[in-house]
């Protein structure tokens, strides 16, 4: 094999044509197998089981699910039947052979006030239904139907675990809506035992998983999709697309209803038939994007797929012949996997400021955990340290369920390592750690909870200041200029303000602009024994349209000598009036303590 083929681009496309209905079957499955281990568990001594005698899902009429809308969403990938630690085989099995009869079950949605056929099992096709069918025919047609709503939110979901769970594979994999997944195994099938092997991987796992897919391989990923329609399983070498997609029908291109029609009716019944034609002709007739999808299925160029995460610049990871699952080698896994991701990082001078870490069970969930650094970490021990805040600080403890089969540590962002001198200088020291501190807090409470606080050219006070994550602006903090309080004077303003400013009571004040002689606070009644004031604050008009009040501040002591910095919310002279023009009263606020 050369060396210009073992470059070219390799794409398995995955087509999953029933995964509305096999979707909802699973978790009639897994709800019906949750009630016979409770079952089994609270029944009797001695009595025997009757949970076989339960009834299927429901049939009839539509919105008679045999499932509720807030079981279909976040289904895992594992179906196991029967569950460890016991229970009655038997009746698992006669449960789940209730779940999934051989009646016909279809999902159903409206489209343009008819309600049409969206998916349809096994059953159904043999009974002669078809997607698209109004419910009312399919019913004529047959009478014993199971039938569901339609849920593409719970879809859509499903099809994401699906993706999660194919991250095993490659890190680029993309949706290919509705029901479709792209996966470019260019350079990592061999890891796999070939492209052949991977291929059976991935079909068996799914249909083991109660799950209807096509697969197939392609050098462009509109010959592989293609290809999965009608001819699954097929792997075409790289400048073989067009005789693989030629005897194919049209339709496999998945090109809008029209165009379809529209070369059927002109005769070309197969993709080899249009291909056969000149493109000038096909571009008349059905437009240029349908040509470009064309030339794409022959393998003459293909669009760039769309991954879901973007690619981590550093991954390495970590396969089990075994399954673990317990806390101490989790964390042995970790600690060997961050000083391999260091050194290759090292290697080129960089350092991670973006860590992820990826846990595949084996029953094919995936849990995903992520820290942030404020500077770029090049110390395996510091990158440990960071994961253990971030698991400790869970509140969904990372369950391994049956055991981890591959655990990844990915860098997803990095920089470059400035080198610095550490000897003499004190005051790199010190940054240093407080940015490790700031990391280690981040990591257990959330980056977003941790907070520096930087100037911004306004006057009105809760605009007066940024808060920005510290991890990310802990130099521009350091740095940052603010205005320099006055020797022997009390601060102007407190140093925290209230998010948004409380409403105080004020039964009377000076007019037009003196303070109040008492207000009353969160049910406390304060007197006033000293002012300052006011600072009058006008508001920015050509940002408020001048809906915002003009205000008059006060800094205010009461009797105990407690601080408030307080304010009248509008001028008694002009902007405190009705629309009539008459007089309103002030609303009074407090912004903010003393210490």
């Amino acid at each position: 094999m050369s060396a210009n083929s073992v470059n070219r681009r390799r794409i398995l496309s995955l087509w999953l044509p029933r995964l509305p209905i096999d979707r909802i079957k699973r978790k009639l499955a897994q709800d019906i197998a949750s009630q016979a281990d409770a079952y089994e568990v609270d029944k009797p001594s001695g009595e025997a089981s009757t949970l076989a005698g339960l009834s299927p899902p429901l049939r009839g009429r539509v919105g008679e699910r045999g499932t509720t809308d807030t079981g279909v969403c976040g289904l895992p990938l594992s179906l196991t039947l029967p569950r460890k630690g016991g229970g009655n085989p038997s009746a698992h099995a006669s449960l789940t052979n209730g779940a999934s009869s051989d009646l016909p079950s279809v999902v159903v949605a409206k489209d343009h006030n008819a309600i049409l056929l969206h998916a349809i099992d096994e059953a159904a096709v043999r009974a002669g239904l078809s997607i698209g069918l109004p419910l009312a025919n399919a019913r004529a047609i047959c009478p014993e139907l199971t039938v569901y709503d339609a849920d593409p939110a719970a879809d859509l979901k499903t099809l994401n675990d699906i993706a999660d769970w194919c991250d095993r594979f490659t890190p680029l994999v993309a949706l290919d809506p509705p029901y479709g997944l792209f996966l470019d195994i260019t350079g990592c099938a061999h890891l796999f035992g070939g492209e052949r092997a991977l291929l059976q991987i991935v079909t068996n796992a799914l249909s083991r998983r109660g799950f209807a897919v096509s697969a197939a391989i392609a050098g462009t990923s509109i010959a592989a999709r293609t290809l999965t329609r009608y001819a699954s399983g097929q792997i075409v070498a790289s400048g073989a697309e067009a005789e693989a997609v030629g005897p194919l029908p049209v339709s496999a291109l998945g090109a809008d209803a029209t165009v379809t029609t529209g070369l059927r009716r002109a005769g070309l019944k197969t993709i080899g038939d249009v291909a056969s034609r000149a493109p000038h002709e096909i571009s008349a007739r059905f437009g240029s994007a349908f040509t470009t999808l064309l030339g794409h299925a022959l393998g003459q160029g293909d669009a760039p797929i769309s991954p879901r995460k973007p690619l981590p610049d550093y991954i390495v990871e970590k396969r089990f012949p075994e399954p673990i699952a317990t806390d101490t080698v989790i964390a042995l896994t970790l600690s060997s996997l961050a000083k391999t991701l260091v050194a290759a990082m090292e290697k080129q001078g960089k350092g991670a400021r973006q860590l992820e870490a990826s846990f595949f069970r084996t029953d094919g969930a995936v849990r995903t955990i992520m820290v942030e650094t404020g500077r770029p970490v090049t110390r395996p021990e510091m990158i440990d340290r960071l994961f253990r805040e971030r698991l400790d600080a869970l509140n969904d403890p990372l369950d391994p369920g049956f055991g981890f089969d591959l655990i990844r540590l990915a860098a997803g962002r990095t920089e470059i390592v400035v080198q610095q001198q550490r000897d003499l200088d004190a005051t790199v020291h010190d940054n240093d750690e407080i940015s490790a501190l700031i990391d280690r807090i981040a990591a257990r409470i959330g980056g977003k909870r941790v907070v520096v606080h930087l100037p911004l050219e306004s006057h009105i006070p809760e605009r007066a200041a940024l808060a920005l994550p510290a991890q990310h602006h802990l130099a521009a903090a350091s740095a940052a200029a603010w205005p320099e309080r006055v020797a022997g004077e009390p601060p102007l303003r407190p140093l925290r303000l209230f998010e948004r400013p409380e409403p105080i009571k004020v039964p009377f004040a000076s007019v037009p602009d003196g303070p109040p002689h008492q207000f009353t606070w969160r049910r406390a009644l304060h007197a006033v024994v000293r002012v300052e004031g006011p600072e009058r604050i006008a508001m920015e008009w050509w940002k408020q349209d001048g809906a915002a009040l003009t205000r008059d501040y006060f800094r205010v002591e009461d009797a105990e000598g407690q601080r408030f910095w307080i304010f009248r919310d509008g001028l008694y002279e002009s902007e405190l009036r009705d629309e009539q023009g008459r007089p309103v009263p002030a609303n009074w606020y407090v912004h903010g303590l003393f210490a």
